[in-house]
């Protein structure tokens, strides 16, 4: 007879909000069903990248610059999340996955209060306002990837609705963009959370088996004298 407690259950991908001073989670979203795929970009930032904007290859740009990196790659995610209150809900939803719709989007919404005390400063004839602070915003995908984002997508695709035309099911393509030590200050949090994302890539590197030369049809003596 199998036994279902022995079965592992499955981690879930989600997204956390961090005050970014305290270090205190403000809100978990944990995402109902784990994407199938994730769609991953990562573009090196090259010191010589500039110098060769002009293009032409006329080699013309600083040839000590070709191995030097400006700093780390710049990473984007893409995936789409699902929704489905058919699978989600034990007991009514008379709002269907409204809550769970609006929950994502405030991420990318500021509060009415912030508005509201934005607009209070510009009638009072502010100069200068501040554009509105979010939350650290963390996408988790297990415990060997935990990296501070910033949302660049949110499309939502709502496919099914109840009677009262609330939406029961949903499909949403999210865009995210990991906030390096280039995009923030030093000392933030966020900065020291994307260290440690870095520094878990490097220990995964390190653990990888390395090739052999031959295995590629070369031996230490094509790579010193140059042949290939």
């Amino acid at each position: 007879m199998t036994r279902y407690a022995d079965i592992p259950k499955p981690i879930r991908s989600g997204i956390v909000l961090v005050d970014p001073d305290r270090g205190t989670p403000q809100r978990i979203i944990i995402l109902q069903f784990n994407p199938d795929t994730l769609e991953r970009s990562l573009s090196p930032q090259s010191a010589g990248d500039q110098a060769d904007s002009g293009g032409g290859g006329s080699g013309s740009g600083d040839k000590n610059e070709a191995l030097r990196l400006k700093g780390p790659a710049q990473e984007t995610w893409k995936f789409t999340a699902e929704i489905d209150a058919t699978d989600q809900f034990e007991v009514a939803a008379p709002d269907g996955i409204h809550p769970q719709l609006a929950t994502l989007e405030m991420l990318v919404q500021p509060t009415t209060a912030k508005l509201r005390e934005a607009m209070r400063l510009s009638k009072k004839g502010t100069i200068e306002i501040s554009p509105i602070e979010m939350p650290l915003t963390l996408f988790t995908w297990g415990s060997k990837r935990v990296m501070p984002v910033r949302i660049t997508e949110l499309s939502i695709n709502e496919s099914a609705f109840d009677v009262n035309l609330n939406p029961i099911r949903a499909s949403l393509s999210i865009g995210l963009k990991v906030l390096t030590v280039s995009d923030l200050p030093v000392g933030h949090r966020g900065a020291e959370l994307y260290l440690a994302h870095l520094a878990q890539k490097e220990r995964l590197a390190a653990a990888a088996r390395g090739g052999a030369l031959s295995a590629l049809g070369l031996n230490s003596g094509d790579i010193g004298l140059g042949r290939v």
